[in-house]
């Protein structure tokens, strides 16, 4: 994220901000609550029939873009604002010196509302190695902030309600404290790439983050412009695939082999077809929107969808950088049975 403290550009004069924020929030609510009358009268002026695989695959994709790009948006504003808190640096500051355990559980929690993706991966975990800051703790780090954070959960609650979001939360966060602190008690720092080791430790000291209301509106409008920029188009391909499996894919097909009386290998299959998706949460989750309406199991579809987000190639590919193989496949295939354990868990419970 950038620090918004060294642009001065973004001193922008307000003088009401908290009124233009309440106006932009009502603003806001009224076009969501118009956007599924909106979609549904588009459908109509077209020359489609709404019952055939078409028309429910249009009428899919019409309604769930401007939805899922205005939750986002909206949430990705409100995140900005707060993530003006949370730099790299004054996250390896909380981070740093904290004994194990305690530092996975903060280390889970701080990735839900930091911005930090896959592309961050690299220079994070070298910061954090820098600052003192446990492999174990930064493993936690690293896992939670792609696959649970912000533009995940939020999209959930939006598609499926609060107890999903909470369940994946709940979900997220169990996988990544246990992964990481897994991996701090396999004492595995060895297999950290030399060039990483050697590099001189620096202290992690907070930095003031004295910012006006003004700036802090600022950076969530940086935050929009850059994260909304980067993955809308993830989130239409995301979305034009969860419309043809919605409108063509048949619910038997889809039940038979993800469904909750399908093969007890369902599981290990999605997780494996995840791994080379290379999408995020914002593209992947109407994805599983359209697999749950088709029957799919719940616990699958979230191993499926876990299983992109936190495990996914490209990651793996940055990752080599700075770690040695044997310790890659270790994080891979403790991450792995955590999530394979979620889908078989929560297909048995539900």
């Amino acid at each position: 994220m950038s620090d918004v403290r060294a642009r001065p550009w973004v001193r922008i004069p307000q003088q009401h901000p908290r009124a233009g924020l309440a106006l932009a929030a009502l603003l806001w609510l009224g076009l969501y609550q118009l956007l599924q009358p909106l979609s549904a009268a588009l459908v109509r002026q077209l020359p489609l029939d709404p019952a055939s695989p078409l028309g429910s695959a249009v009428e899919f994709f019409f309604y769930d873009t401007p939805k899922v790009l205005l939750l986002l948006t909206g949430v990705v504003f409100v995140m900005g604002m707060v993530n003006s808190y949370f730099t790299p640096e004054r996250t390896r500051a909380l981070l740093a010196g904290r004994s194990e355990g305690v530092a996975n559980v903060l280390a889970a929690c701080l990735g839900i509302v930091t911005p930090f993706c896959s592309c961050s991966a690299v220079p994070l975990f070298i910061g954090f190695v820098q600052a003192g800051v446990p492999l174990g703790v930064t493993f936690s780090f690293l896992i939670s902030a792609p696959m649970v954070n912000e533009v995940a959960l939020t999209l959930l609650f939006g598609m499926f309600g609060w107890k999903v979001a909470a369940l994946y939360l709940g979900l997220g966060l169990s996988v990544a404290i246990v992964a990481g602190w897994t991996l701090g008690r396999l004492r595995m720092e060895r297999y950290l790439e030399d060039w990483v080791t050697q590099m001189p430790r620096v202290q992690a000291a907070a930095p003031d983050q004295g910012l006006s209301l003004t700036e802090r509106i600022q950076a969530g409008r940086d935050a929009v412009r850059t994260i909304v920029g980067q993955v809308w188009p993830y989130i239409l391909i995301g979305i034009a695939l969860g419309a043809a499996i919605h409108g063509w894919v048949p619910q038997d097909f889809m039940a038979s082999i993800m469904g909750k009386n399908a093969p007890w290998w369902a599981v290990p299959v999605a997780v494996l077809l995840g791994v080379p998706m290379y999408t995020n949460a914002a593209g992947v989750i109407p994805i599983v929107q359209a697999l749950l309406a088709k029957g799919a199991a719940l616990g699958t579809v979230l191993a499926f969808m876990m299983s992109v987000i936190a495990l996914s190639l490209p990651e793996m590919i940055i990752l080599r950088k700075v770690l040695k193989l044997r310790l890659i496949l270790t994080f891979a295939g403790i991450v792995a049975c955590g999530i394979l354990l979620v889908g078989f868990v929560f297909n048995r419970v539900l």
